[in-house]
């Protein structure tokens, strides 16, 4: 049995591009190397912890969260999807900016692109968040994370991101 089909390899967005690490970049990120297109502060500790995860050309694996030619982050998946309680193939994503790139609307719009590029193939999406965490739940609530699951092992409050109801047929469709 298969997986659902996975999203794209690079995601655009109105501002943004997210495309997944090369095995270079990853082996960089996880050494704690730098690379000139990265933003100073890039990468960050929980980058480096990403690049655990990371799978060489899965589009389930981390990637950069890029503006022009600068890259100010990281989001992605935890890996590939599993089933859930009720069936549904689901998958962890996480996302972090550095301090310069926070405050303009760059992680919201991340998020958003990644998540609707899982809507597409089927995929539900959860997140880890502090509780603490203010401006990250704020980023989660924009991107329509309704649903608490309640705490992980680490106190962290699991939100949930319904999938989108699939359109209603009318009576002439066939």
């Amino acid at each position: 049995m298969s997986g659902p089909a996975a999203p794209p390899l690079e995601i655009r967005t109105e501002r943004l591009l997210l495309p997944v690490w090369s095995p270079g970049e990853a082996a960089d990120i996880a050494a704690g190397r730098r690379r000139p297109e990265w933003h100073a502060d890039y990468p960050q500790a929980d980058d480096g912890d990403a690049a655990t995860l990371y799978v060489p050309h899965s589009a389930w694996s981390p990637r950069h969260v890029v503006r022009g030619t600068t890259v100010l982050g990281s989001i992605g998946c935890f890996g590939p999807p599993a089933p859930a309680a009720d069936d549904v193939p689901e998958v962890e994503v996480g996302f972090g900016l550095v301090a310069q790139a926070r405050g303009w609307g760059f992680a919201s719009e991340a998020l958003a692109g990644l998540v609707a590029a899982l809507d597409g193939v089927g995929v539900r999406v959860r997140a880890a968040v502090r509780p603490d965490n203010r401006a990250s739940l704020r980023v989660l609530a924009r991107c329509g994370f309704t649903g608490l699951r309640g705490s992980d092992e680490d106190g962290r409050l699991v939100m949930v991101r319904p999938l989108p109801a699939p359109p209603v047929s009318s009576a002439g469709d066939s």
